[in-house]
C-alpha cells in the first residue's frame, strides 16, 4: 500500500556509515583513514589492527550496512515509497564522496541522510556532519551541482530501535541457566568517551554532567529494564558500563569500563549478567572483539555467567522506524503537522542541530545543521 504521506521533498536516502575494512591489505589504510592527521606511524596502526586480523582482516560492518539497505528499499518498496537509497562511508568504500558524485549524477538534489549513530556526541553526529560538508566542498571545487543534504533526527528512543532491543535482552535472560538467570544483572554498553566530549555533547543547554550523550544512554537502558521487568516479573540491577576505550591513559574518559565492571560484580557475589550493546546499531567489529572477545573472556576467567543480546542490525522494526523519520522529516519540511515517535522521557531529539551542538574539537565547516555553509 502506497504512503500518502510521501517523501517530498527528499528525491533520495543517504545511509551513511563509519566503514571497515574487507581483508588483511585493507585493515592498515582504513586505520590510516581513520586516524588521518595524528601522524600514528604504520607499526602503530598494525598493532591496534590486531583485532581485525583476528577476523581475517574483514569488518562486518559492511555486510551489515548492505543487510540494512537491503531491508530499507524491502520495506520502503512494500509500503510504496519511491525514493531509492544509497550508501557512503567516512573511512572505506564506498567512499562519501564517491557517492555524492554518484547521487548528483542519479540527478538527485535533496537528500535526507541517516548516520549509524544513534546518540548525539562529536563522533556520533557533528563529525559525520563534518564529512558531509567536506565531500560536498570536493562537489563544488568540481564543478558539480551541490546537493542539499538534511541529517534525520537522533532515533535512540524511537520504539523501532528500542524494542528490538528489549527482546534481545529477554531472549538472553532466557538462555541463561535458570538457577541464575533471576539474579542476573543487566550491563548496558556503549562506546566510551572523553569526559569533554561527552559533556559538550547535544544542544549547550544539556551540556555537562556527560551531556547528551549519557543522558539518552541512560534514558534507553531504563526503557529496556523497566519493560523487562514489565514482561518477566523479575526487576533485573542494571548499569550503564563503556567499552573500547582508545585514548591515552591521562585523558579522562567515561567509566567503568566493562571488563571492570564485571570484575565488580563478580566481587558482589552477582550470578550472571547480560551485557546489552545499546550503543552500537550493528553486531561490528567492536562489539565482536570487545565484548564476544575481550569482556567474554573475561567473564570464563572469574567463571561468571554471561550473555550478550543483538543489536537491531537490519531488523524489520528499524527499517520501518527510518522510513517513519524520512516520512517525519519530510512532513516538517512542507510545514506539514507532525508528530514525532518516541519513547521515554527525553521526548524526540531535534531535527536541525543548532550552533554548538556537539563542538569539534578544532573548529571545521558541518553541513546539515544552523551552522552549515551549504
Amino acid at each position: 500500500m502506497s504512503d500518502p504521506r510521501g517523501p517530498a521533498p527528499y528525491d533520495a536516502l543517504l545511509l551513511l556509515s563509519f566503514g571497515g575494512p574487507e581483508g588483511p591489505d585493507d585493515v592498515v589504510p582504513f586505520l590510516a583513514n581513520v586516524t588521518r592527521g595524528r601522524g600514528i606511524p604504520e607499526e602503530r596502526l598494525k598493532e591496534v589492527g590486531k583485532h581485525y586480523f583476528l577476523f581475517g582482516g574483514v569488518s562486518p560492518i559492511n555486510a551489515q550496512n548492505r543487510a540494512l539497505l537491503d531491508a530499507l528499499r524491502e520495506d520502503f518498496a512494500g509500503h510504496g515509497l519511491e525514493i531509492p537509497v544509497y550508501w557512503g562511508n567516512r573511512n572505506w568504500a564506498p567512499y562519501l564522496t564517491d557517492t555524492l558524485r554518484e547521487m548528483v549524477a542519479d540527478g538527485r538534489r535533496r537528500i535526507a541522510v541517516l548516520a549509524t549513530s544513534a546518540y548525539a556526541s562529536y563522533s556520533g553526529c557533528r563529525q559525520y556532519r563534518e564529512n558531509l560538508a567536506e565531500s560536498l566542498s570536493v562537489l563544488e571545487a568540481e564543478g558539480l551541482p551541490v546537493p542539499r543534504v538534511d541529517k534525520l533526527r537522533h532515533y535512540f528512543n524511537h520504539p523501532g530501535f528500542v524494542r528490538p532491543m528489549i527482546e534481545g535482552v529477554l531472549d538472553s535472560l532466557a538462555s541463561l541457566p535458570e538457577d541464575v538467570r533471576a539474579g542476573a544483572h543487566l550491563a548496558f554498553t556503549t562506546h566510551s568517551i572523553p569526559t569533554s566530549a561527552a559533556d559538550t555533547s547535544g544542544p549547550v543547554e544539556t551540556h555537562g554532567d556527560g551531556g547528551s550523550y549519557v543522558a539518552e544512554h541512560l534514558d534507553v537502558a531504563r526503557l529496556i529494564a523497566e519493560a523487562v521487568r514489565e514482561e518477566t516479573g523479575v526487576e533485573h540491577p542494571w548499569e550503564l558500563v563503556y567499552q573500547s576505550r582508545s585514548g591515552a591513559p591521562h585523558i579522562p574518559w567515561l567509566e567503568p569500563d566493562i571488563c571492570d565492571h564485571l570484575e565488580t560484580l563478580h566481587g558482589e557475589g552477582v550470578p550472571a549478567v547480560v551485557m546489552a550493546p545499546i550503543g552500537f546499531v550493528s553486531d561490528h567489529m567492536e562489539v565482536l572483539y570487545d565484548l564476544d572477545t575481550e569482556a567474554t573472556a573475561k567473564a570464563a576467567e572469574l567463571g561468571l555467567p554471561v550473555r550478550r543480546s543483538a543489536t537491531v542490525g537490519a531488523d524489520p522494526r528499524f527499517a520501518a522506524a527510518v522510513r517513519e523519520l524520512l516520512l517525519e522529516r519530510a512532513a516538517a519540511e512542507q510545514e506539514r503537522p507532525v508528530t514525532p515517535c518516541a519513547l521515554g522521557g527525553l521526548g524526540p531529539s531535534h531535527d536541525v542541530c543548532p550552533v554548538g551542538c556537539c563542538p569539534a574539537r578544532a573548529p571545521k565547516p558541518a553541513a546539515a545543521g544552523a551552522d552549515s555553509p551549504f
